[in-house]
């Protein structure tokens, strides 16, 4: 059985901050509390994802669905602490599925829906599934066909399919003819504890490949306290949820708080602007998430929201990139809308600025609260269950004045214990305090007032973050080393307005070979490498700049490529 250690368990319920419940409790509770209010909204266009009707479920179908779901798991011969992979995109079906591997005590490996079997190969090899959860078909890709073609190198794992296809097993077929008695028997005979892995999420650094993020029901109940309370939510709000259940973001920050608030959670796939303005509107959506690109350029055109009522809607949620104090200023002077300034992983880091903790637009667009550290008090749960300090990289020691740029390092009740069977790199991850080494740099922000607040820097690590998404640079490298035009290759992250960042790819040619993006597109795509991993711009060097030990400097790089980029485009 994969559980927290014990010792870790009592410390923090002694101290009131894991509550040792499962986040099946927090279903049961909300499902019984008003069973015929809307609980679960498809998207709009979920008829164009999968050819099927969108639903609106109340508290009642989504229990029964849960059950028949989590009966139809059992009968595929899964039992309490198997892992099962699942890819889909952000439909009822993938909530569902959720909440029933939570009711039975398995463990959800959740995959985005864009990886191939490349990606796939290597999180089968490290989790070992039991199943493989997808849909036949998306978007044209046939995920049955890859999906068999993946499991015949892992019997182990059973194919479940959410609809008809000749590979694997109809999971919504078997769903109708179960007895969903069956599930509720079993879950009363091995209720999951506090301390079970519910989930291992995905994330990339600078290995070369996706690593494994376990998390239990402790850590999700407390996130969704956290966020909740940090976005300022309340009882029965309507949350819009754009991003799929495959990461912090989705699963701890808008599908436990439903739980908690026994709200409304409204689904959006893919991020279609139009569709997520007329969801907001339509359903009075009083809390949602969007980029910062977004939002600018709703502020920028505001031709977009004439015909929008955002009358509901108190606050929106945003990060992985920076923001501005124009943008937040925006949002509230325009439309009475709080921007919550939001910085995390899947790892546990846990910083918000919002109007609570920091009222000034401009200083919660550049500052977080200095939650967790030792010389500081805020109110609230936040501060009370993390802990964070800034190392200085060069001599180890703590930065406690302003000036000083230094590594986040975090411990305490929202962090994880450990990467997925991998004592090696768990080794490198905490440093001798047991702090997790987030990679990301930080500074106190200033003497005087100033003081209370961290002000983000950079990172120290090597990822690439286009969309949100975190990108191994090294697993690319890897991956084009074999390129037949080149004689090397390197990837970096170059600034997008958008995306924040995509990928550049920088290659030193082979004698008398002269490659172009479409090289490396088909390289990549003959690996069957996911698509928003592969290089958008393309630069040709002489050499590629290396250290004494041979390393790319990946500093150098960057520049070298972006001066490239410029002096072509000045012409």
């Amino acid at each position: 059985m994969f559980i927290t250690p014990a010792d870790r368990i009592a410390d923090y319920q002694a101290r009131g901050w894991w509550e040792g419940i499962s986040v099946d409790a927090l279903f049961q509770q909300a499902a019984a509390a008003d069973p015929r209010a809307l609980a679960l909204v498809d998207p709009m266009n979920r008829a164009a994802l999968d050819g099927r009707v969108p639903e609106r479920l109340s508290w009642a179908d989504v229990r029964e669905r849960v059950d028949r779901m989590a009966a139809a798991l059992l009968d595929a011969g899964l039992v309490k602490d198997d892992v099962v992979a699942v890819q889909l995109p952000n439909i009822v079906d993938a909530v569902i599925l959720f909440l029933a591997c939570a009711r039975l005590g398995l463990i959800l490996c959740p995959v985005v829906v864009q990886y191939r079997e490349h990606e796939l190969a290597h999180i089968f090899e490290q989790t070992r599934p039991r199943a493989f959860v997808t849909l036949p078909a998306f978007h044209g890709h046939d995920h049955a066909a890859m999906a068999a073609h993946l499991l015949e190198k892992h019997p182990g794992a059973r194919l479940l399919l959410l609809g008809d296809a000749p590979q694997g097993t109809d999971l919504r077929a078997a769903m109708a003819v179960v007895d969903p008695a069956r599930a509720q028997a079993y879950a009363a005979a091995h209720p999951p504890a506090g301390g079970e892995v519910l989930t291992i999420c995905w994330t990339s650094g600078t290995e070369s490949r996706p690593k494994g993020v376990p998390r239990d029901h402790n850590h999700w109940v407390l996130n969704g306290r956290i966020v909740a309370e940090a976005g300022g939510m309340r009882d029965g709000d309507v949350l819009l949820n754009p991003f799929p259940l495959v990461n912090i973001g989705s699963i701890g920050g808008l599908v436990i708080p439903w739980l908690q608030l026994r709200g409304r959670l409204v689904l959006h796939h893919p991020f279609d602007l139009p569709l997520f303005l007329r969801q907001i509107a339509e359903e009075a959506v009083t809390y949602t998430i969007a980029p910062p690109a977004v939002l600018a350029a709703l502020l920028k055109t505001p031709a977009l929201l004439d015909n929008t009522d955002l009358s509901r809607l108190r606050a929106i949620g945003s990060g992985s990139a920076p923001l501005s104090p124009w943008l937040i200023e925006g949002w509230q002077e325009r439309y009475g809308i709080s921007i919550c300034n939001i910085f995390g992983s899947n790892e546990g880091m846990s910083l918000f600025s919002g109007p609570v903790d920091v009222p000034d637009a401009g200083d919660r667009a550049r500052y977080f609260p200095r939650f967790g550290a030792a010389d500081q008090d805020f109110p609230g749960i936040i501060h009370r269950v993390i802990r964070t300090r800034l190392v200085d990289l060069d001599t180890g020691a703590d930065i406690t004045e302003p000036g000083h740029v230094g590594e986040m390092r975090i411990s305490g009740a929202t962090t994880f214990g450990g990467y997925w069977r991998s004592p090696a790199l768990n080794k490198a991850a905490f440093d001798d305090q047991g702090y997790f080494r987030t990679g990301d740099l930080f500074e106190i922000a200033g003497p005087g007032p100033l003081a209370r607040f961290y002000r983000f820097v950079g990172r120290c690590k090597e990822i690439i973050v286009r969309g949100g998404v975190n990108i191994s640079p090294a697993e690319l490298d890897d991956l084009l080393a074999g390129l037949p035009c080149a004689q090397e290759a390197a990837t970096v992250g170059i600034p997008d307005p958008v995306l924040g960042e995509r990928i550049a790819v920088a290659v030193v040619p082979r004698d008398g070979m002269t490659p172009v993006l479409d090289d490396i597109t088909a390289w990549l795509k003959q690996a069957d490498v996911a698509v928003f991993k592969r290089p958008e711009r393309l630069v040709l060097l002489p050499r590629l700049p290396r250290n004494a030990m041979n390393k790319v400097q990946r500093d150098v790089l960057r520049s070298q490529v972006l001066a490239a980029i410029a002096a072509d485009e000045t012409g």
